[in-house]
């Protein structure tokens, strides 16, 4: 009973530096079967403040960190820790605060902060501050004192959840005349438009039933709208929401980063409800292209919402990193497709009563106004910039307008038909059922005749009708290298000069694939 691990009391060993090696075997283990990415971003700034029989007191600066290693890495550290401290049964992980008591557990001439087995550590892509805890862990020489500017980051992080959004991230501003009362719903953007308001109506309580919610169309087509509409909507309730671009966010990132304030960027970003991202198929640097795929995985993980909008399905953004893609995909994808007519007049009729609150004798014929909206089929801005020409046209000249004024105003926007956007994945299947193979099979390793004169053609016609390079055709056939797609495009090339009937062939697939 004389032994004070009996009676709960610490059970520090006599020689500190004993406890110093056996943290630093603890770290090496860590490292090891986690990797340097891993711990250098989540364990390097965890302390060990403390032992006392059966519990082990961990500390870490920031309650994200707090939350993600209790949540993500308590079942690895926990056995690391009982191979060198077998009495340990359990964890526990505070808060440090900037300046704290000693533990009353602790061993005699260690400070509050765990100095004895303290290594202040590696963040993100900070490269330094990654070699001097990697020098720790190795067995180096205690780490110096923090310096002032370390201080002040610790101080930042610590402080960041309870500080407003623009002190660690600044969202991109929203347009408040982007809201779902101003959206006009038509058959082609209806779906979208009902998930969003699913989306953005949801309380804490509600099942997440579309995360993420993935919109893509082409341009002009409403998707920033609905977004910003989301915005603005759930930012009405309690609900914690930012809105950004890929570019802002690939900006606070990289500003993060240099400014070493790296944690609280993820944490702030993390602590939010509702995360909108528009513009995803900018998102652009290995590095960033992680954070982003991290930032996805943690909101998803605590039960988050994400809405994001780009102009093609996620499968098609080959940019992208391929488990941002498959992040991306599982969610809800809704297509929002071109204004049919019905929906390009309901937008005509709102612009111009729009622009007569101002120009109160601005007045549109019917004709003029189904006349518009027959020869203007991409997209909305169009819709406006031929609305700006005719109240142009009207309040200069001074006539009514007809049909002939408002061909003239707008000849700029009347574009001809553009030709359909044919995709990879539509090319293999087609060729795959025109020669009576399966399209596992034209992306398969297999060389015999049957297979590889359509994945050839497969090939050419990818690089014919689409503008993909050709590693990116490699990728989508494979993962094969750029030079066998140019081998089989030259194969192809040089025998539609002496096979006519190969020849018919390719121009029938074309047909095919262009209707």
């Amino acid at each position: 009973m004389n032994d004070p691990r009996d009676r709960g009391e610490s059970f520090a060993p006599r020689n500190v530096a004993t406890k110093e090696e056996a943290w630093m075997r603890i770290c090496r283990r860590l490292r090891a079967e986690l990797g340097d990415d891993v711990f250098s971003s989540w364990f390097g700034r965890l302390e060990l403040d403390g032992l006392s029989e059966p519990n082990a007191y961990l500390s870490v600066p920031t309650k994200f960190l707090k939350s993600w290693i209790q949540s993500h890495y308590a079942d690895k550290i926990l056995p690391a820790l009982t191979a060198e401290f077998p009495e340990i049964k359990r964890l526990s992980i505070t808060v440090r605060s900037s300046s704290r008591p000693p533990r009353p557990d602790a061993p005699a001439g260690a400070s509050g902060r765990g100095d004895y087995v303290s290594a202040i550590g590696a963040h993100g892509n900070d490269e330094k501050s990654a070699a001097s805890f990697g020098a720790a862990c190795e067995g180096a020489p205690a780490a110096p004192r923090p310096s002032s500017a370390q201080r002040t980051f610790e101080r930042a992080a610590r402080t960041s959840s309870d500080a407003g959004d623009a002190d660690i991230i600044a969202g991109s501003p929203l347009d408040r005349r982007l809201n779902f009362s101003s959206f006009l719903v038509g058959k082609s953007n209806q779906l979208a438009h009902a998930a969003a308001q699913k989306v953005a109506s949801a309380t804490a309580e509600d099942s997440l039933l579309y995360n993420p919610l993935y919109l893509h169309a082409s341009v002009g087509l409403g998707k920033t709208h609905l977004l910003q509409a989301v915005a603005h909507a759930a930012s009405a309730g309690t609900r914690r929401v930012i809105y950004l671009t890929a570019e802002r966010f690939m900006y606070g990132f990289v500003s993060a980063l240099k400014a070493q304030t790296a944690i609280a960027f993820k944490e702030k970003l993390r602590g939010i409800d509702v995360l909108v991202i528009d513009d995803v198929q900018f998102l652009q640097g290995k590095s960033i292209q992680q954070e982003f795929c991290h930032t996805l995985n943690a909101l998803i993980d605590a039960r988050r919402q994400i809405v994001i909008a780009a102009d093609r399905p996620p499968a098609d953004l080959e940019s992208l990193d391929e488990r941002v893609r498959s992040r991306l995909a599982g969610g809800l994808c809704v297509e929002m497709g071109g204004l049919d007519e019905a929906l390009r007049i309901k937008i005509l009729e709102a612009r111009i009563g729009a622009a007569k609150t101002a120009h109160p004798n601005f007045e549109v014929p019917p004709a003029v106004m189904a006349y518009v909206a027959s020869v203007i089929q991409t997209n909305g801005r169009d819709l406006d910039g031929a609305v700006n020409r005719l109240l142009a046209h009207a309040s200069l000249n001074g006539a009514p307008l007809g049909v002939e004024t408002a061909e003239l105003a707008i000849r700029d926007l009347v574009r001809t038909h553009e030709p359909k956007r044919v995709k990879i994945e539509d090319i293999q299947k087609l060729v795959a059922s025109h020669f009576n193979v399966s399209r596992a099979d034209i992306l398969s390793s297999r060389r015999t005749a049957n297979v590889v004169r359509p994945r050839q053609i497969a090939m050419y016609l990818s690089k014919v009708l689409t503008l993909r390079s050709l590693p990116e055709i490699g990728r989508r056939f494979g993962g094969r290298d750029h030079t066998t797609v140019l081998h089989a495009v030259r194969k192809i090339e040089g025998l539609t000069t002496s096979d006519g009937s190969l020849s018919e062939e390719l121009e029938l697939l074309k047909r095919m694939l262009m209707e």
